[in-house]
């Protein structure tokens, strides 16, 4: 069992930044890649950005691509996602994944853990 806690959240406006935190305990953090997803009211779940185990690669949405930063350190047991250039359409719950293994995938139903989620709000 992989017990992740997100936190960071808040209310920000279009154009500034936020750093979202994904604290991980229950199990070996390095063994599993992680994920950040977001969803917001009305719409389904949807892949934000993913990292590999041991940090060597990453992928983004495209929505995202260029704006945001996933990291992780595995001697912290944490994952982190640096937003920048904010805008209103990014505002949602945003979640921590993690799947045993090496590899990340894109898609919400690879992952088998995930925390409870924290809100970000972009006002224009």
């Amino acid at each position: 069992q992989v017990h992740l806690v997100e936190s960071g959240g808040g209310l920000v406006q279009a154009g500034g930044s936020l750093r979202l935190s994904c604290a991980a305990s229950g199990r070996t953090f390095s063994n599993y890649a992680m994920g950040w997803f977001r969803q917001a009211p009305g719409k389904e779940r949807e892949f934000v950005a993913a990292i590999h185990r041991l940090g060597s690669s990453t992928s983004y949405a495209d929505s995202v691509k260029d704006r945001f930063t996933i990291s992780r350190d595995n001697a912290k047991n944490a994952l982190y996602l640096q937003m920048n250039r904010l805008k209103p359409e990014d505002t949602a719950v945003y979640y921590c994944a993690a799947r045993a293994g090496s590899y990340y995938y894109r898609t919400r139903e690879s992952y088998e853990y995930w925390g409870q989620g924290t809100q970000v709000t972009v006002s224009a």
